[in-house]
């Protein structure tokens, strides 16, 4: 499949998308805390994009049977909120969303502290969130799209932490995942060649141990397989007057 190159109208469109699915992250917040139940999180996010007027992307879609994937600890991503899964002390979670309103999508991730957690927890979050907007700052005119893989990998691996490949970022737009494929590893100057009106969801996976990972026999949870923790940050960007715009900016995840 080709790469989609959007109009100014459906950039606006994919954009306001984009802007439901960072209010609904920013008002979840408040129950991301010890005690709350995965349930009772995608419960309210399910609540809020409704209210919005969009749909849930994630909802159904290949069969997934929740609106949000809550992912904690060891769980890298698509984790499936559960009445009997509350967030403890100490814990990291990642929580992804997707919007779908009037034809188009947006899609974004943060991971959060739950009460105080270990040190290297800390870095691990800082360090997969400075790779998320090293990959953004090369989503340049001109540039391909292994670049922003290797900016990625580059910035996590000062730290030792090492990026997911199995799973992978992507373009979006009409549909949730479209052409191109963004890893978050590789060699710089490969792929397509970035234009402006692409559109991505750019998405490390960070591992704080090796990058191998399995899927639960629920056929969806993704966990590392040496169970070492995992961080995952996402955001949607348009690339316009050829640099990187983020669609998905939130109140308090710049």
């Amino acid at each position: 499949m080709a790469i989609y190159i959007y109009n100014s109208d459906e950039l606006a469109a994919i954009e306001k998308a984009c802007i439901i699915t960072a209010e609904v992250l920013d008002e979840i917040e408040e129950i991301i805390k010890v005690g709350s139940s995965t349930y009772d999180i995608d419960s309210l996010v399910k609540d809020i994009i409704t209210k919005s007027g969009g749909k849930p992307a994630f909802l159904g879609y290949n069969g997934f049977p929740a609106s949000t994937c809550i992912s904690i600890n060891e769980e890298v991503v698509h984790g499936i909120p559960s009445r009997e899964v509350r967030l403890n002390d100490g814990d990291i979670v990642g929580i992804d969303i997707g919007v779908y309103y009037n034809g188009f999508y947006g899609d974004s991730a943060r991971s959060y502290a739950i009460g105080r957690i270990t040190g290297q927890a800390e870095l691990l979050l800082k360090t997969t969130k400075d790779a998320l907007y090293a990959g953004i700052s090369k989503c340049v005119v001109g540039n391909r799209i292994s670049d922003i893989s290797n900016a990625v990998e580059t910035t996590v691996s000062k730290c030792g932490f090492s990026p997911v490949r199995e799973f992978i970022g992507h373009g979006i737009g009409k549909n949730l995942h479209e052409e191109p494929s963004i890893p978050n590893y590789g060699e710089p100057g490969k792929g397509p060649r970035i234009k402006n009106g692409m559109v991505f969801a750019i998405e490390p996976m960070i591992n704080m141990g090796t990058p191998e990972v399995d899927v639960l026999k629920d056929g969806w949870t993704v966990v590392t397989r040496d169970r070492k923790i995992s961080a995952h940050f996402e955001h949607t960007v348009c690339v316009i007057d050829g640099t990187a715009k983020i669609l998905t900016r939130g109140k308090d995840f710049y």
